[in-house]
């Protein structure tokens, strides 16, 4: 088991208010990334809808509704995930990523730059690995059943599999490849680009797992599956993954259909 790096090369020091996150529950989906932030880094925060169901989805839903009065100091939230920190209220992925990178030391503190290259290789990450990876299901229509658009589905799974699946695998390689040492997207040292990338390994692999198996059996993207498997090791993420903390995948953003992890 690799221990995990040392979260405090860059955390904001003194005294902070609890960190809430909203979103739907029972499912990792968009939120998956900000629970593997607090989890690598040891810092404690609650999954509200998950820890307390009834009145978390009246909160998350008066955070997200048109029709209610948006929350103190805050601007209307279109959907979920929703960070609380405080009096600050955030939305979107990825800005809640930027907000969170530096205090919770998954961003180096010594390098004024960081911070943008870590974003860049974030939102990379999640346009192939979790947006265009929710496209192979609902290829037409977010609002349509998955059986309405079964055909289209096939036909944009099979692109996924062949042509953007590797394509996005390819890239990333490239990036380990340039990095010093290769570990780690940025620098020596853990930060949420990686996360962001483990989990959107792990999403495809749940549901795309033979075109997934052929893609790491040919060998041509060892340095990305590397990543994967040190960031699976660590310390404080196999932890989490083997709790109950980690909720399974189902009918969010990575759905496993037979038909669709057809050759």
């Amino acid at each position: 088991m690799i221990s995990s790096p040392d979260h405090k090369r860059a955390r904001t020091t003194g005294s902070s208010p609890p960190y809430l996150l909203h979103y739907w529950p029972t499912i990792p989906g968009r939120a998956e990334p900000i629970r593997l932030c607090f989890e690598a880094s040891s810092t404690p925060y609650t999954d509200v809808t998950n820890s307390n169901p009834d009145s978390g989805m009246k909160t998350l839903m008066s955070l997200i509704s048109s029709s209610s009065d948006a929350p103190p100091l805050s601007t209307p939230h279109f959907a979920p995930p929703v960070l609380q920190h405080g009096d600050l209220y955030l939305s979107q992925l990825p800005n809640i990523l930027l907000y969170l990178g530096p205090r919770l030391g998954l961003v180096p503190s010594d390098d004024a730059n960081a911070i943008y290259r870590i974003n860049q290789l974030t939102l990379t990450a999640l346009d192939g690995f979790s947006n265009e990876a929710h496209e192979t299901h609902h290829p037409i229509a977010v609002g349509e059943y998955y059986e309405n658009q079964k055909d289209a589905a096939i036909k944009r799974a099979n692109d996924y599999k062949h042509n953007r699946l590797p394509k996005f695998l390819g890239h990333f390689e490239q990036v380990l490849k340039q990095n010093q040492g290769g570990e780690y997207l940025y620098g020596g040292e853990l930060t949420y680009a990686d996360l962001v990338l483990f989990q959107g390994l792990d999403g495809v692999s749940f549901a795309f797992p033979n075109a997934v198996q052929k893609l790491r059996d040919g060998g041509e993207y060892q340095r990305v599956w590397h990543l994967y498997e040190r960031v699976k090791g660590l310390e404080n993420v196999k932890a989490y993954l083997e709790s109950e903390r980690r909720l399974g995948y189902s009918s969010g953003i990575w759905r496993h259909y037979d038909e669709l992890d057809e050759s």
